[in-house]
């Protein structure tokens, strides 16, 4: 198949239209998501012009020269191309472009991203998206405007686990749509809190929507498309390569108001997705973890070395970080309430100077609290009327207070909205 640009200044037919998509998606598999050369031309010339200078041998470095000659070898683009389409339509996906309505307009951020020290391609090749494969019925752009990445470890000790699923239950409940890769761990377990408070999630995946993986949360992936997204730049079909994982990263930290991160060994990925949200300005917060866990050091070294990263501990430090400005503030951290909190000095001096056993007349209660008989009767009469003391005897005896529960009682019962 031949495809012709439209001329400059003529807005593009349905054929033009198509003639981009297909170009695009060429694009993308004939040279990896996120080059940065590819984007600019097809920035500077359109898609359909590229994809006909690289075809042509015309590219403008020659490590990307050799990247397409060798693809060449597997196929002709177009072909795969139009293959990739037609997969998608049985599979019930689309293809979403810049030219759609739902694009993700953040995404192009990336345009702008440079990682300090970058010496893999991985880490350089940081470039926009050319396009998205989508599978749900949310419009993307909706779906990502109010959203927050929830990443971490794949081997997730059960701390994180929970950690993660409670923070997306908590984002998802509050109208947040909950953005992660779909991996085991902590992805998976963002993913299944912000279905079970019946929100809105999407999994970025780093291959094909017709072979999700890890293949053992398939039945996830299905659940997610049903009422939220699943997204790739990869066209259906494409392997989950190592590199691809560290390329999509990027689109998450990109897409998204801010990252938190749940857990992350010394080497994780999900360290790298705070290090590019870090990059772009996005919001960057870290969920602290045991000191001698093994699956808190790479977490723990982002807070120590990155001083825009934020600690969070909840739900609420979350909101205050992407909410809102001064509309979503986390509540101060604060014991539980007691009956004495609501004393004032004079109160807070009778009800001290009465003995916890026994009547105690109002004459010794002045004389030990150093109160006016007048006042002392007026804060008997209030402490009497929380609860704290009782007349018996033509005197006043302190009620007990209820025992205190443990430490352990309190974790096992206090906090039931979790983190």
């Amino acid at each position: 198949m031949t495809i012709h640009p439209a001329p400059p200044g003529v807005p593009p037919s349905a054929a033009g239209r198509e003639a981009d998509q297909l170009a695009r998606v060429a694009l993308t598999w004939l040279t990896e998501p996120g080059t940065r050369s590819v984007f600019h031309l097809v920035e500077q010339q359109g898609a359909v012009a590229a994809l006909a200078l690289l075809l042509d041998g015309g590219a403008p470095e020659q490590a990307l020269r050799e990247a397409v000659t060798a693809r060449l070898a597997a196929g002709d683009p177009l072909a795969v191309a139009n293959e990739a389409l037609g997969r998608a339509e049985r599979l019930g996906a689309r293809l979403v472009t810049p030219a759609d309505p739902e694009w993700p307009a953040p995404v192009g951020d990336l345009r702008h991203l440079v990682l300090a020290g970058a010496t893999r391609k991985v880490d350089r090749e940081t470039a926009p998206p050319l396009c998205f494969w989508v599978r749900g019925a949310w419009p993307l752009g909706e779906a990502l405007d109010r959203s927050v990445a929830v990443v971490g470890a794949r081997a997730a000790t059960g701390y994180g686990v929970h950690v993660g699923t409670e923070l997306a239950y908590g984002l998802a409940e509050r109208g947040w749509t909950v953005v992660s890769g779909g991996a085991f761990g902590i992805d998976a377990a963002a993913h299944r809190g912000a279905l079970n408070a019946g929100g809105l999630t999407v999994a970025v995946l780093a291959c094909g929507l017709d072979r999700p993986y890890p293949v053992g949360n398939t039945a996830l992936f299905d659940r997610i498309a049903e009422t939220g997204l699943l997204i790739s730049e990869w066209p259906p079909g494409a392997e989950p390569l190592r590199p691809r994982f560290l390329i999509r990263n990027r689109v998450i930290a990109a897409a998204t108001r801010g990252s938190v991160l749940v857990e992350a060994s010394a080497r994780s990925g999900a360290r790298q997705t705070a290090r590019r949200a870090l990059a772009l300005g996005r919001r960057t917060m870290v969920v602290p973890g045991p000191v001698t866990s093994v699956m808190s050091v790479g977490a723990h070294e982002l807070l120590r070395e990155e001083p825009y990263a934020r600690l969070v501990a909840g739900v609420a430090h979350v909101l205050e970080e992407v909410g809102r400005i001064g509309g979503d503030l986390a509540p101060p951290a604060r014991g539980p309430e007691r009956p004495t909190d609501q004393l004032d000095d004079d109160a807070t001096a009778v009800l001290e100077s009465m003995p916890r056993r026994g009547v105690t007349g109002v004459d010794a209660v002045v004389a030990r609290s150093g109160v006016a008989v007048r006042t002392a009767l007026r804060k008997l009469a209030l402490l009497e009327e929380l609860g704290l003391v009782v007349g018996r005897d033509g005197g006043y005896v302190v009620v007990a207070p209820p025992p205190r529960r443990s430490a352990s009682a309190q974790e096992a019962g206090g906090d039931a909205g979790g983190p």
